[in-house]
Parts: C-alpha cells; structure tokens; sequence
C-alpha cells in the first residue's frame, strides 16, 4: 500500500488413504461489497483500499434538477464541478472552467475536467476524471459546486456529487444543507492515507473559492476569472 503428533502407529493402509486424500478446496474469496456508501453527515467518511495496482479511473461526478427553469431569475441553471488539489510534492492548484484550468489527466495534476455545461441540459452533468495509476502523487482533493449564474438557491437545485471508480462502491454526496446567501459548496474531501483513498463529507458553503481555500488551508493565491 498482505508437524502433526501421531499418539500410534496407524495401519499401513489407513496410512496411504490419508496421504493420498485431497487437500479441502481454498476458502473462496470474499466478495467485493459494491453497495452505495452515502456520506449523511458533516465529517463522516469512509477509506478505501486499492483492490489491485491502482484504483483505476477515479469518476467524480455532479448531477443537479432539470426541468426547473427559470428559478434562478428566469436564466438556466449553470451549477460548474471543480476541485482544489494539493499533490505529493507540495504543488497546488485549482482545476475548474473559470478561467479555463481544466486540468490534466496524463500529466500533473492528474485530474481533468470533462466539460462545462451551462444549460443543465447535458444527462451526465459535470465530471472530474482523477487518474488512479498517479493516485500516489496526489495527497488531497477538495470537491466542490459552484452556482456561477443567477441568484444562489441550493435547495431546489437538489444537487448530489458521486464519487466511483472499478471494484469499489460509489460514495454519494448530497447537497442538503442549502444556504441562499452563498455561491459555492464544497462538497467533499479526498485524502491519500498511506495509499488508501479517504473520502469525507465537508457540505459546507462559502462566498466563492478563496473561502473554501482557506477554511481547507489551502493557500492559493486568488484573482478574478472567467469563463471566456
């Protein structure tokens, strides 16, 4: 990141029965527990170990209500996925649309953003992809939910974050705890522990990434970005 006492002689023929008996079948495995692990409350988490090598293509992804338009002041939901990440070697960074850092899945910071979907239209929503193979060279990743228009409305959004990877059961955030007064959500922290993955429910809201940075301890430095 794992001699026998014999009390008397036996007769000959017993004695040839008994080395020429079949060894009992190995114990089959255990199998592997796929079921939903729902992170409830806030700080609860789970770990997990890797079942081979690596953990495989790490899927993180958002999903949020469609079909209720116009409740952000008559425009279209655009509810953005992004993360901040701390790798191994002390390197920092965001990745996320605004300003376009979306990321890279073969190289540092061995995350990638799939896409930014504006209109909430897109089924799959928004998706983080971390590269499990490199898993030991990332030390933490902070998900988060950002509203980047209309008015902040987490409630109605009914938004839910859903980490999954091979041979492992998905964790699923939900984004319950809704605040009016703040743009952005994290949503979830992932650690590396000793090459285990370490997942915990954070759900706490913030004014925009620089909040989320500090309250994580993070330590960016932050300017105004776009989109285009």
């Amino acid at each position: 990141s794992f001699g026998i006492d014999v009390a008397e002689e036996a007769p000959a023929a017993a004695a040839a029965a008994t080395i020429s008996a079949p060894s009992p079948a190995p114990a089959p495995a255990p199998p592997v527990n796929l079921s939903k692990v729902t992170l409830e409350k806030k700080g609860q988490s789970v770990s997990l170990e890797k079942r081979s090598a690596t953990f495989g293509e790490i899927v993180i992804n958002l999903n949020w209500s469609r079909g209720r338009r116009g409740f952000f002041g008559g425009g279209a939901i655009d509810l953005d996925l992004g993360c901040l990440v701390e790798l191994s070697d002390g390197q920092k960074g965001v990745v996320q649309a605004l300003g376009r850092a979306f990321g890279n899945y073969h190289g540092p910071p061995f995350i990638e953003l799939d896409g930014d979907d504006r209109t909430g239209d897109v089924s799959q929503g928004e998706t983080l992809r971390i590269n499990g193979a490199e898993w030991r060279s990332i030390r933490r990743v902070a998900v988060f939910a950002n509203i980047y228009d209309g008015a902040p409305n987490w409630q109605q959004t009914d938004g839910v974050v859903t980490v999954t990877m091979p041979d492992q059961p998905p964790i699923e955030v939900r984004m319950t705890e809704g605040r009016d007064d703040k743009r952005l959500c994290g949503v979830i922290l992932l650690e590396n522990e000793g090459g285990r993955l370490k997942a915990t429910r954070i759900v706490d809201y913030y004014r925009d990434q620089s909040e989320l940075d500090r309250a994580q301890g993070w330590g960016l430095r932050w300017v105004a970005g776009s989109k285009d």
